[in-house]
């Protein structure tokens, strides 16, 4: 199995360390069994209130959440890098709730949460069913971003109407008590999971947080309130051992852990050479992420707009993401190549100064550096590692999940359908992992390629695609089903096995599709493309991206267009 880092359990607590012992956790657990009894009574008019009355006590914890998360990773309460914490915290969990509710109150109606989509088709006569936007406010908000979820080969848009809503179409039948290992990067994460495993499963959770968010627990307490007092979750603290009691407890059906493989294989082999787990298990584990590049004539401000792009995909978060970009796959024919890796250095350096703050940082830098000893340092303690079949191996840069501030760079021969084609077969075939890769280039370069473009993205084993734009939107999107390519066993469970978010309750999901505008507002418009966002709040030079997350996260638990106006005049002083 390729290398990638540990990043879900931290050594040396034990299941005391948090003042819940055994005796707690199998307390926890035996509550959790009786609110499991009565959340398959709970009708689905109440449990749409129910996610309601979550939204408005997210809302009102939201300030305290942005704080406790930006204390966790030790940043500045005026820091302009607060706007993160804003969007992968309570906004991407409001989003969610919202979006939640309504299926779940379309499926008391009787009709599918499908009833009003407007299917289309991908390569292969796969149907696609449109996740972004999900609603009015989306399309004014994220004007000229698109995300469609394909389906798997073969099946029907009749099958999919019928099949949407999972857990919610059975909704008396019960999957007992799941334990839930939460992320200790994003603040979103854990909550974003329970609240799948409860509405997709009808299974209720006791979530384990991740050592790094120990500080959170008073938050997502008071924050997810109304489903702790209706007996649905229970949240506790502690190490490895912790989490490996729970996981093996009798009393837990199904394990759900979002961090890495060498975590998940722990679990499930403990150091054997077969499965010991014996019960399910369900996971988003990362990898490393490709950005290919096509080639084309980039004006001045492409090449700063896509530069600080990619900046932001990789330095987002410190480059503590599962999604963050890893590997710059370019033509090396590709005449700006060298004006683009420039633009590239420069935005990365330009981008503010954070703390390492996550577990293990130092000692991933320390081995990118003996890796690559002639990686170009960036001010701000970043690494640009450009790598050739000359030069030095790509090796550890496309099998290590680096989970810190490096770039790699990886070029390849040949321009047009030739590179694209070359890029898919390589990034297929040396990436660890399969949960999301990117791809820049010119709207005019990707009309030239016509259907060998979609046929290229077909091709593409990942679980989410994002075409001139993040991955991250995907993950931001609370329809948008979310996880690796399907196919992963346990035995080589790369980025994971099954999908979360995913508002719409899609079964037999294959990929997320994004779309989004290679210019920014005014000058996409100028250029021909529909798009009148300007430069989005999450990159990392958006001047206001602070103020427009904020007004996003209070948009979100009670929208109106007094609120929207003012996210605009934000968001265009970006």
């Amino acid at each position: 199995m390729a290398t990638t880092v540990n990043r879900t359990e931290s050594d040396g607590a034990d299941p005391g360390r948090a003042g819940v012992g055994r005796v707690g956790l199998d307390l926890a657990i035996a509550e959790l069994a009786l609110g499991s009894e009565r959340w398959a009574a709970t009708t689905l008019g109440a449990r749409a209130d129910l996610l309601a009355r979550t939204a408005a006590s997210v809302a009102a914890a939201s300030a305290g959440w942005v704080a406790a998360a930006a204390s966790a990773k030790g940043l500045d309460p005026a820091s302009s890098l607060i706007g993160e914490e804003w969007l992968t915290g309570p906004y991407g969990v409001l989003t969610a709730l919202s979006a939640l509710g309504r299926t779940v109150r379309s499926l008391d109606r009787g009709r599918s949460p499908l009833a009003r989509q407007r299917f289309g088709r991908a390569p292969g006569g796969r149907v696609t069913v449109p996740v972004l936007p999900h609603s009015a406010w989306d399309g004014l908000l994220l004007h000229g971003f698109t995300a469609r979820a394909w389906l798997r080969p073969g099946v029907s848009a009749t099958q999919a109407r019928a099949q949407a809503g999972l857990g919610q179409l059975t909704p008396t039948a019960s999957n007992g008590v799941g334990l839930v290992l939460g992320a200790g990067n994003i603040s979103s994460i854990a909550p974003l999971d329970v609240l799948y495993e409860l509405i997709a499963h009808n299974r209720v959770s006791i979530l384990k947080l991740n050592p790094t968010f120990d500080g959170l627990l008073p938050v997502y307490r008071a924050a997810l309130a109304p489903l702790i007092d209706a007996g649905l979750l229970r949240i506790v603290t502690g190490g490895a051992e912790v989490g490996a009691y729970l996981a093996h407890h009798p009393g837990i059906s199904h394990v759900h852990i979002t961090g890495s493989a060498a975590t998940h294989d722990m679990i499930v082999f403990g150091g054997s050479d077969s499965p010991r787990l014996g019960k399910p298990i369900s996971s988003e584990l990362g990898g490393v992420s490709p950005i290919i590049v096509l080639p084309g004539r980039w004006s001045a401000q492409d090449l700063r707009y896509q530069a600080e792009h990619v900046a932001t995909m990789r330095l987002h978060n410190g480059g503590y993401n599962c999604i963050a970009g890893q590997v710059l796959v370019l033509s090396s024919a590709w005449p700006q190549k060298a004006a683009f890796l420039d633009a590239v250095a420069a935005a990365l350096g330009d981008t503010p100064a954070r703390p390492a703050w996550y577990p293990g940082s130092d000692k991933r830098m320390r081995a990118a550096r003996a890796a690559y000893p002639a990686a170009q340092p960036i001010p701000g303690g970043r690494l640009l590692v450009a790598a050739s079949a000359a030069s030095a191996s790509t090796e550890d840069m496309l099998t290590t999940e680096y989970f810190a501030p490096v770039l790699g760079v990886v070029e390849l021969p040949g321009s047009g359908q030739d590179f694209l084609d070359l890029a898919v077969e390589t990034v297929n075939g040396e990436c660890l992992g399969t949960l999301g890769a990117n791809i820049l280039g010119l709207p005019a370069t990707i009309r030239r390629l016509g259907p060998g473009f979609e046929q290229a993205v077909t091709r593409l084993r990942y679980g989410t695609i994002a075409i001139n734009a993040w991955t991250g939107v995907g993950f931001l999107s609370a329809a948008a089903p979310w996880g690796a390519f399907p196919g992963h066993t346990l035995e080589n469970v790369q980025s994971g096995i099954g999908v979360v978010h995913n508002a719409l309750l899609l079964d037999d999901v294959e990929r997320t599709v994004v779309r989004g505008p290679f210019r920014p507002f005014p000058r996409s418009v100028l250029h021909g493309e529909w798009a009148l966002l300007p430069k989005p709040p999450w990159f990392l030079s958006a001047r206001s991206g602070t103020l427009t997350a904020r007004l996003l996260t209070d948009f979100a638990a009670q929208p109106s267009v007094r609120k929207l106006l003012r996210i605009l005049a934000a968001a265009f002083r970006a």
